[in-house]
């Protein structure tokens, strides 16, 4: 199962969820559902995620277990 760290690197940020999604070109409600764990992105909106948060993907992005 795809898990992240979304939540706690956009709390890093110091961003909202509003803030991330305009950002990233997303809805607020997309980053709500990545942030639950119910909606796995696309590589390119990982890829964004990553450019935004300055971190490599698989910083925000991982396997649950280390799969």
């Amino acid at each position: 199962m795809l898990k992240n760290s979304v939540r706690e690197l956009r709390a890093r940020c110091r961003l909202t969820q509003q803030e991330l999604a305009e950002r990233a070109g997303v809805s607020r409600q997309t980053v709500g559902l990545i942030e639950k764990g119910d909606y796995a992105p696309s590589v390119a909106l990982a890829l964004k995620l990553a450019g935004i948060f300055k971190v490599p993907v698989e910083e925000i992005f991982f396997l649950e277990g280390g799969e």
